[in-house]
């Protein structure tokens, strides 16, 4: 997870333009509500750019609050998308 856990740390920073480094981004670290720049266009840009980074695809009914509610939650998310190509 580790792995996973850092390439979707460098998305977040990335894709968002967040003034982080990634190890400030714990896996507790609250993102939905807390973050202003996920709103619904970074979500939508989010979605993209870990779709191409990490090669999976996300339909529009797998997402919800409840994957973006932490930088852990989203990265189980991911994990359960590369299990299971």
């Amino acid at each position: 997870m580790t792995d996973t856990l850092n390439a979707v740390r460098n998305v977040l920073i990335e894709t968002l333009e967040l003034h982080h480094r990634p190890e400030d981004l714990r896996e507790e670290t609250v993102l939905f509500g807390s973050l202003p720049e996920l709103d619904s266009f970074g979500v939508v840009s989010l979605v993209a750019s870990l779709e191409e980074r990490f090669d999976i695809t996300v339909d529009d009914d797998e997402f919800g609050a409840e994957i973006f509610e932490t930088v852990g939650t989203l990265t189980g998310f991911v994990n359960s998308k590369l299990a299971a190509a």
